[in-house]
């Protein structure tokens, strides 16, 4: 199923590109840079921690000042869990502490650019998680969902080329795979820097 998911969102990224050519300006842009991470949720702690994210970004302006920005995104998300989650489920959270989740995010925005060297963005993002840590529990169930649903703000600066961003994630789904004791939530603040081909 999984397979079939990615699949689909990296033939769907394609379309866009290709199809999306004969608009008013089109760039192909790679992006990196630093992610600050958290989940919310009595489970883990109430802190960022740094991952990072990779992407491909076709900028298409309808516009001088409209225009969308679909991306494939590899992003990182890091954790920890607290003691809380060895008493809410009964499982040592000793060899758990330390919590990676990759995920390959496709997020659509909308661009509105106010004047060339600044750009304002907003719009969804899916994720689909690519590592789901079967060993997480004792009994191999998985503990987070397959995908998780969010919404994007931030800005960029455009110099020539060169791209200066900045980003809100905010999770609206519940990752949290095991049960409905306690809600678990995706944030995570975007900081990098891109180049336009």
């Amino acid at each position: 199923m999984k397979r079939i998911l990615l699949s689909s969102a990296f033939l769907a990224a394609i379309f866009m590109i290709a199809s999306s050519s004969s608009a008013q300006g089109f760039r192909l842009a790679i992006h990196a840079g630093g992610n600050m991470g958290k989940i919310d949720g009595q489970s883990f702690r109430d802190e960022y921690k740094l991952g990072y994210h990779l992407a491909v970004a076709p900028e298409i302006m309808f516009t001088k000042k409209w225009g969308i920005q679909p991306e494939v995104m590899f992003n990182q998300v890091n954790t920890t869990t607290t003691t809380a989650f060895e008493d809410l489920y009964k499982i040592s959270s000793k060899e758990l502490q330390d919590v990676q989740l990759k995920y390959l995010s496709i997020p659509l925005l909308l661009s509105f650019r106010p004047v060339s060297f600044f750009t304002l963005q907003t719009g969804p993002q899916f994720s689909i998680l690519m590592n789901d840590h079967k060993n997480f529990l004792e009994n191999g169930k998985e503990a987070f969902t397959n995908g998780d649903f969010s919404m994007i703000g931030g800005a960029q600066i455009n110099i020539l080329r060169l791209r200066i961003y900045g980003r809100y994630v905010v999770g609206l789904s519940n990752i949290n795979d095991i049960d409905n004791q306690d809600k678990w939530k995706s944030q995570t603040i975007q900081l990098g820097i891109g180049f336009a081909l």
